[in-house]
């Protein structure tokens, strides 16, 4: 069946890694590619140089293609970054927008020959980013890890909502981690999947391990709201977070929460696995995730798990 998401990305299956912070590294982003899915490296949390860094490991790694996600809202000026971006560009084959306005930056990369993707989160978000030239909308609900949008539309009811005005390929992110999840979502409308959370779990994410260990024992009610001050952030719950929740909702303003909420608190847990001091992000979905394997074989897996679910309702009717 002709797929618009892997035709514009080159790849075999439309699975597309979500660009992590901290621990969307170029390891993880070749393993995916190699799956046959659509590895991305994230540039929250890094430096120009070590982003450059994550791109030439994941070029030697694989030779499939794999992309960058860039969050605008990270950075004072991102023009460092994009200067990384422009000096690689023969080596990445997408870039995605996330957390912030793209219009400015989606004909600069488009002029670089790269594949835009934009992360949406409401119609409105899906009719500008496509009026100004996103080649994928990536739709994601308010089950997602990490920051979402403020509406909190989740995934089940946004993407059919999506699907009715996207004039480009839709790709449905937030709280799946699995093939059923996948099919659930091309019956929807989506074209495509992105994934994280799955993503975290794997040999090659440079996440802590307490990190993963944390997932693996997730349930359905794992994970919470850390905060509606400053956008939604989704997190694995957590004595620390309880008391940043806490301070959230006695804070009159933005500037008293901040210290809580800073990507460097986010980092002492991700990287350094020290969750009294710190948090990380994680989607519903976690209670689904119940192995560590390399995210090579997480893409087969979900490839084939989304195949059975199709072959089993082919014939099926009301």
């Amino acid at each position: 069946m002709k797929n618009r998401v892997c035709e514009l990305l080159g790849i075999k299956y439309p699975i597309i890694e979500g660009g992590m912070a901290h621990i969307g590294n170029g390891l993880l982003a070749a393993a995916v590619s190699e799956g046959g899915g659509f590895g991305q490296i994230g540039c929250a949390g890094r430096t120009p140089e070590n982003l450059e860094e994550e791109i030439l490991i994941a070029f030697q790694k694989t030779n499939k293609p794999f992309g960058v996600n860039l969050p605008l809202s990270e950075y004072k000026d991102p023009q460092p970054y994009i200067d990384v971006i422009e000096k690689h560009k023969d080596k990445i084959k997408a870039i995605s927008l996330s957390a912030g306005n793209p219009k400015p930056y989606i004909p600069v990369f488009k002029e670089m020959g790269l594949v835009v993707m934009v992360i949406i989160a409401t119609q409105r978000h899906a009719i500008n980013a496509q009026s100004q030239g996103a080649d994928i909308l990536v739709c994601e609900g308010y089950e997602a890890g990490g920051h979402n949008g403020a509406e909190e539309l989740t995934t089940f009811a946004l993407i059919p909502q999506i699907a009715k005005i996207a004039e480009v390929p839709l790709v449905a992110a937030g709280g799946i981690t699995n093939g059923a999840g996948v099919a659930a979502a091309m019956m929807l409308g989506a074209e495509g999947v992105q994934l994280g959370t799955r993503f975290i779990a794997t040999t090659e994410c440079e996440a802590h391990e307490n990190y993963k260990k944390k997932i693996l024992e997730s349930q359905d009610i794992a994970t919470t709201v850390l905060t509606r001050k400053n956008g939604v952030i989704r997190v694995l719950k957590s004595e620390f977070v309880a008391k940043v929740q806490e301070k959230d909702n006695q804070a009159e303003t933005i500037e008293e929460i901040l210290p809580y909420i800073r990507g460097t608190v986010n980092r002492k847990a991700a990287i350094g696995g020290d969750f009294e001091n710190g948090w990380a992000s994680a989607g519903q979905g976690s209670g689904l995730i119940q192995e560590i394997e390399s995210a090579k074989l997480v893409v087969k897996k979900i490839v084939a798990e989304a195949n059975e679910r199709f072959s089993q309702f082919n014939n099926y009717q009301l």
